[in-house]
């Protein structure tokens, strides 16, 4: 399927439909209003065969990759929101904060001792940008010229609180990329009903 903004949008409308009607008796974290970046982000980085690790809100960032859009929401109607893991599409999240980036520097040094062609692409919050996990994996990357891209998606927002203000400003580096965008949804949940 090809992704429209539309059609995630409306994906995930039906996901916030569903938590509110007690449908999903767990965590959800909703993406929004980083559907153009995401999409031109798959369209011209990601190639068929490439890894994806993910944060608690990778929703966009699975059905981008090719994960069945009725497979995702299976899982998310499971519990599974918070904790997407497709394996046969080389897709992985964790719900702790920068909990895949281990995950996705190993995937990284395993496709480069393979002498594979994939790429990793690892997508992280702005607040997990600041913490140690994501310079220990980077500074390792970078030394190690593994074949692994950082995508810092930067709300300005370490859960609700201003990240600059908390953590002082964002990392550089000519591996990492920053998506600047506003979220569309609270933090968790989708802004009706809070209880699992």
């Amino acid at each position: 399927m090809i992704w429209t903004v539309n059609a995630l949008i409306s994906f995930e409308r039906e996901i916030a439909d569903l938590f509110n009607a007690g449908r999903i008796r767990a965590p959800v974290h909703l993406s929004g209003g980083n559907e153009v970046e995401l999409i031109a982000y798959f369209k011209h980085r990601f190639q068929p065969g490439d890894w994806v690790v993910s944060t608690w809100r990778s929703h966009y960032h699975a059905l981008l990759a090719g994960v069945p859009q009725e497979t995702v929401k299976q899982a998310i109607l499971a519990g599974r929101s918070i904790t997407l893991c497709f394996p046969q599409y080389r897709f992985f999240s964790s719900a702790i904060v920068g909990g895949s980036l281990p995950i996705g520097l190993g995937i990284a040094l395993g496709v480069k001792l393979a002498s594979g062609k994939e790429i990793v692409h690892a997508f992280i919050g702005d607040m997990t940008e600041r913490t140690g996990a994501f310079h220990e994996v980077t500074e390792y990357a970078d030394g190690h010229n593994l074949p692994i891209n950082f995508i810092v998606e930067d709300n300005r927002k370490s859960v609700m609180t201003e990240t600059n203000k908390v953590w002082g400003s964002s990392v550089k580096g000519p591996y990492i990329e920053h998506h600047y965008y506003d979220l569309q949804w609270p933090h968790a949940g989708a802004g009706v009903r809070v209880q699992f």
